[in-house]
């Protein structure tokens, strides 16, 4: 142990470690019951959709364990599985094997940018108040799909959207639910997440929402989704925007997640330029671990901000990650509760997630309007679209123009109108979708 992660070097023990590790996977392991969940909407098989995301989260952690000795787990992430599912396969019409196809290529273009040091050129190149504007417009669009599938809200012909029966049953569990994850999350319990999805899910079987099917047996197979991604049909025109945007929030995400988490840990030096020894393999484990998760058959894998527990518990090495990743492996065996959780216990989760990343919002510069206005219509965008796709459309075109507009463009990076250019030739070229 000490040879592999040197612990003693980073002032910590296995027992403190271990202690981390599982502190981490308590408090991502919701997303062995919320990616099936979002996944097999596409027609996806739920079963085999739960296993690659065992698989995907624990190859992820037990990489960025090994080789890059950090402690930080690695799961397909929330927004890009709803990317996937609600804007790629639900609002263009790509199967899910085109879309399968189109994380691939992302993860080999991440893989390249990551080499190359043009990730980091463009993280540096990105507006502060975009890059808030981008995550709390995800919260927004999880926020809109937890609430629908949970009946809170509904279609309205008259107004777009409405009100729906708070008295049904399935709506009240998502209801009493969330209060009960924001509760204990108040009360620092860990695994708050999880132990709401779980409490909710009991309440199901017992009100007869839901269907007990067990808590362990062998694991599904994962034949229905391993090896299933359609790469040729994904290299069409029409899966560009597709491609792009999956980079782009690949980038901004796992980048911000990676970078933070590690200063939390101590493992970055202060300064314009982050700089350790493992921060380039880093970056290359969670590249990687995006084209493993195409192969097994889920969406984009990426670092986990949920990793901030485990280092807040004392975790400081590549071991706290292997836990992650062993625990994950364990997990396997839990399909039958995996699949008698309902989307009424998955909804609060979501919704929970959605309040976390919406606090972004406070970090735009509200007293610069060229700043605040593209940040808003990013974030609105999102839910209001109902694509994460439009909302950096919006955002990027619309802070290029403005910029431009108030004479100010020399304080656009590079980047920003490389990727605005991006967004405005696709809208050109393509329309809507």
């Amino acid at each position: 142990m000490e040879r592999i992660f040197r612990l003693a070097e980073a002032g910590t023990s296995v027992r403190t470690e271990v202690i981390a590790g599982i502190t981490t996977f308590l408090t991502m392991a919701y997303i062995i019951f919320v990616n099936p969940d979002i996944l097999s909407t596409t027609g996806m098989d739920r079963d085999a959709v739960f296993v690659a995301t065992c698989l995907a989260a624990a190859l992820g952690s037990l990489i960025m364990g090994f080789w890059a000795n950090w402690p930080i787990g690695m799961a397909p992430g929330m927004g890009l599985n709803a990317f996937f599912a609600f804007t790629v396969v639900g609002g263009m019409g790509f199967t899910w094997q085109q879309a399968l196809g189109a994380v691939f290529i992302s993860g080999l273009i991440f893989l390249f940018l990551s080499l190359t040091g043009i990730r980091r050129w463009l993280i540096s190149g990105i507006p502060t108040s975009m890059r808030s504007a981008i995550a709390a417009g995800i919260g927004l669009f999880l926020a809109i799909i937890a609430l629908q599938s949970s009946g809170i809200v509904v279609d309205n012909p008259a107004t777009l959207v409405g009100l729906g029966d708070l008295t049904a049953t399935g709506t009240l569990l998502t209801i009493g639910g969330f209060f009960v994850i924001v509760a204990l999350d108040a009360l620092k319990v860990r695994g708050a997440i999880l132990i709401g999805i779980l409490l909710t899910t009991l309440a199901a079987i017992i009100l007869g929402v839901s269907q007990f099917g067990g808590i362990v047996s062998m694991p599904p197979s994962i034949a229905p989704t391993f090896l299933q991604m359609d790469l040729m049909g994904a290299l069409t025109f029409g899966i560009f925007q597709v491609v792009l945007v999956m980079v782009l929030v690949e980038v901004f995400d796992a980048t911000g997640t990676l970078i933070g988490v590690a200063k939390r840990a101590g493992l970055l030096t202060e300064g314009p330029t982050h700089t350790n020894k493992n921060l380039g393999r880093a970056l290359m484990a969670d590249s990687t671990a995006i084209t493993a998760g195409a192969l097994l058959g889920t969406s984009s894998t990426t670092a986990y901000v949920e990793s901030a527990s485990g280092v807040q518990a004392g975790g400081r090495t590549g071991l706290t990650a292997v836990v992650v990743g062993l625990l994950f492996l364990a997990a396997m065996f839990l399909a039958p509760l995996a699949g008698t959780v309902p989307a009424y216990a998955t909804a609060p989760a979501l919704l929970y997630v959605a309040t976390l990343m919406v606090r972004e919002l406070a970090e735009i510069s509200w007293d610069d309007v060229t700043e605040a206005a593209p940040s808003v219509l990013t974030a609105i965008a999102m839910p209001l679209t109902y694509s994460i796709a439009n909302g950096l459309a919006f955002g990027f075109v619309s802070y290029a123009v403005i910029k431009l507009l108030t004479g100010r463009a020399r304080e656009v990076h590079a980047a920003t109108w490389v990727i605005a250019a991006l967004f405005a030739a696709k809208f050109a070229l393509f329309g809507a979708h």
